[in-house]
């Protein structure tokens, strides 16, 4: 029976606005420059003391820093929050049918707690895998193993949901069956870097027969 692995910023809500208004004046601070696209190109589904270690190689404490960053995303999130369309009916039946839910994240754990209470979804997740309390965070698959393990699933019966290039590469190396979400990608930059298929949201007309396909599979 399938198991359902969600990323949280751009694939449960789209949260990455304001990330990348952070960002913008974080950058600007420093004097970086910030180009259209740049959010996606450099920040998008990484982990902040990598993107760090990259632009910003001579920062003293970069995990203080990513600390004050996400600070000041929880600070400008509101709450309640949009979620994703069709986020919930999706939820409320995969778990009509017995399937097991957790979320595979990089964000920090205070992020992913702020997010999720500010969908109104929280209680809905016993299992939330957080990349920085790995020993590799997204793109390394790691994170997903460490979801399947504590659900006691096998790559075969996963089924991924991701929206970023860092994320999907982990989602696809973990060997779960990897869903893009078009938030902020394209299908084809999406299957680029392992998406077997791609949704606008949850409520796409091909999620049944998506799911349908791969219940058959882990059946």
């Amino acid at each position: 029976m399938p198991a359902l692995l969600f990323d949280l910023d751009g694939t449960m809500l789209n949260s990455d606005p304001i990330h990348e208004a952070v960002f913008t004046e974080l950058w600007m601070s420093r004097g970086l420059p910030t180009p259209e696209g740049f959010y996606i190109e450099q920040v998008h589904g990484r982990l902040n003391v990598d993107v760090f270690a990259e632009h910003l190689p001579n920062e003293l404490d970069p995990q203080g820093l990513s600390e004050w960053k996400e600070a000041q995303f929880r600070d400008r999130l509101p709450s309640p929050y949009p979620e994703t369309p069709g986020l919930t009916a999706f939820l409320d039946h995969a778990q009509a049918q017995g399937w097991q839910l957790a979320v595979v994240t990089n964000a920090m754990r205070l992020n992913a707690e702020a997010m999720l209470g500010a969908i109104g979804l929280r209680d809905r997740f016993e299992v939330i895998v957080i990349g920085e309390e790995c020993s590799h965070g997204k793109p390394h698959p790691l994170p997903y193993l460490t979801a399947m393990k504590a659900l006691g699933e096998t790559s075969e019966t996963c089924i991924a949901f991701e929206d970023s290039p860092s994320g999907m590469r982990a989602a696809a190396a973990s060997g779960a069956y990897s869903i893009g979400v078009r938030s902020a990608l394209t299908d084809d930059q999406l299957r680029a870097v392992g998406a077997k298929m791609t949704i606008q949201d949850f409520t796409d007309p091909t999620l049944p027969d998506i799911l349908a396909r791969i219940e058959g599979v882990a059946a």
